[in-house]
């Protein structure tokens, strides 16, 4: 059986796989861990800057 001899249903099902697989693929790799290490830079340097403008934590 050739690629070309599939049903198009079968071969709709092959490529909405592939591009699920691909979809995760790219999530997991690399935007989950971008995603991160913004969002505690960004949480980092909020951080920073309210101490810069505020002063260190009163005790």
């Amino acid at each position: 059986m050739s690629h070309s001899d599939r049903a198009p249903a079968e071969q709709v099902q092959a490529v909405s796989k592939s591009s699920e697989v691909k979809m995760f693929l790219f999530l997991a790799v690399l935007l989950a861990p971008i995603l991160s290490v913004v969002l505690v830079g960004g949480y980092g340097f909020i951080i920073w800057m309210s101490q810069i403008l505020l002063g260190p934590p009163s005790h």
